[in-house]
């Protein structure tokens, strides 16, 4: 296969590019029609709502029947669907604390229901990562945990429970993003350990997701010495034989989004490509803002590659199959389930049901419940997640009519937290933050606020490492997770919503 035209439906056969707004552009029906394997759909794509979204998947799979419609949809903090709005399924982070394996196989195959009834077939979860360093940047509530056992069997639940319903899932970040201080996001991020401690360490959860049956396994924008040398894993061949060959994968590799800058900084979206492919990737997730051209710019690159020589030809083919493969399985599961039809997210009582019922199990209460007197609730804007980006968060939505403020802590905590002293006098207030261990200025306002008013309710939101000292706070609830779910078994608990 030499012809420019074939390796250019060849390089289309592992790129799933973004398209923005919420229908589909002509040149991308255009591809899908030609063999492009799919697209990855992000919160902008979703925004007009889940029967506009049923719509839209329906014209992308006119075009081709079998397309891949992947999506980043871990529950909890990180939601693509329920971007607007909150999830309503706790994050992994509930789920470890709970730690049953049966709730978190259910709440990952109401997901995938959910996922299967919007025209999505590859859900680009759950994270594997353990926790190891818990002012990680990226993963925090997204993990299950920092004990590799635990992460491993919930991670092998979660699987379980999004294949079931016929969505692939996809275990990230191979082989283990929890233990960096970096946001591959914006930088390259390097696991501190050797191989040797990642082997005992991260590996584990991935053998468990192998052996659950996992279809897909996305490695890390993470460098790992002993393993990937001045490479990201996601580029190291080295790596991904890790994978193949010692944890004896045989599906689908599919690369992280390769607009961040992790990689696109030193190589280019274009040249991230053809070495991510050289490098044992099958599938290329472009990012949420690459263009059409951007697409474009990447399929010359790897029709360009196999051309000079620098990416064999046999390589695009063996990923191109791997992916043929896995749109065929799918495209089969889905024939066998039959038509679905457009309920079951965000509303159904599948939904309501399980992802509250989870995130109640998962609440953690500190000292008596509260007799709440015309209450204001405060929330402090939290250290910025990239993965998570500005998804809907907090309890304002409980709060009475116009009884809820959003203070910034940084770069005058003091002044915030006086702030928050003067909306709540003569009012119980109810204080919600985000992972105060990360962040030295939030610790600072809820130390401040908790010396005038001990009576104050804290609610975290986010990992509960950091807490008041014994005695300095009446009231502390840690929901392991900023969903929908998890704010509303908080609400429900304080009085602030009526109990279901």
């Amino acid at each position: 296969m030499t012809g420019d035209s074939a390796l250019d439906r060849l390089a289309d056969a592992i790129l799933i590019p973004p398209f923005p707004d919420t229908s589909a552009p002509s040149w991308l029906l255009d591809a899908l029609s030609g063999g492009l394997a799919g697209v990855t759909l992000f919160a902008s794509n979703m925004a007009a709502g889940p029967e506009a979204l049923t719509a839209l998947t329906a014209t992308l799979r006119a075009a081709a029947p079998d397309l891949l419609v992947a999506a980043d949809e871990e529950g909890g903090d990180v939601t693509r669907v329920w971007y607007h709005t909150g999830s309503p399924y706790p994050g992994n982070a509930a789920l470890g604390a709970v730690d049953d394996t049966v709730l978190t196989e259910e709440v990952h195959a109401a997901i995938g229901a959910d996922l299967a009834a919007l025209g999505v077939n590859l859900d680009l979860a759950p994270c594997l990562d353990v926790l190891a360093a818990p002012s990680n940047p990226v993963v925090g509530t997204r993990s299950f945990g920092a004990d590799p056992e635990l992460v491993g069997r919930h991670g092998a639940a979660a699987v379980r429970g999004l294949q079931s319903a016929g969505v692939a899932a996809c275990a990230k970040h191979f082989p283990g993003h929890g233990a960096t201080l970096l946001d591959s996001h914006a930088e390259l991020a390097v696991v501190p350990d050797g191989l040797a401690v990642v082997e005992e360490r991260d590996l584990p959860p991935f053998r468990a997701a192998l052996a659950a049956g996992v279809l897909t396994v996305m490695p890390g924008h993470l460098r790992v010495a002993g393993l990937t040398g001045e490479l990201p894993a996601s580029l190291s061949a080295a790596a991904i034989t890790l994978l193949r060959a010692s944890l004896g994968f045989s599906g689908v590799v599919v690369s992280d989004a390769l607009e961040m800058r992790a990689v696109s900084d030193p190589y280019g979206i274009p040249g991230a490509a053809v070495l991510a492919v050289a490098a044992g990737n099958d599938l290329l997730c472009l990012g949420r803002d690459v263009s059409e051209e951007g697409y474009l710019a990447v399929r010359a690159a790897l029709r360009d590659a196999v051309r000079s020589g620098s990416l064999p030809g046999a390589r695009l083919e063996e990923a191109a199959a791997r992916v043929a493969a896995l749109r065929a399985r799918l495209a089969g599961l889905r024939a066998a389930a039959g038509a679905r039809g457009p309920g079951g997210h965000g509303g159904a009582a599948s939904t309501a049901g399980i992802g509250l019922t989870a995130a109640r199990r998962a609440l953690r209460v500190t000292g008596a419940r509260p007799e709440l007197r015309d209450p204001i609730v405060i929330e402090v804007e939290p250290v910025p997640n990239i993965a998570a980006g500005d998804a809907r968060w907090g309890l304002d939505a409980w709060a009475p009519a116009g009884n809820s403020r959003r203070v910034a802590a940084a770069p005058d905590p003091g002044q915030a937290a006086a702030a928050a002293l003067k909306a709540a006098a003569g009012r119980s207030m109810v204080l919600a933050v985000r992972d105060a261990h990360r962040s030295p200025d939030t610790r600072h306002l809820v130390t401040a606020v908790l010396a005038e008013r001990p009576d104050t309710v804290l609610v975290e939101m986010g990992l509960p490492y950091w807490q008041p000292p014994a005695g300095a706070c009446q009231t502390y609830l840690a929901t392991y997770g900023a969903s929908r779910a998890n704010a509303t078994a908080a609400a429900e608990f304080l009085g602030l919503a009526p109990a279901r």
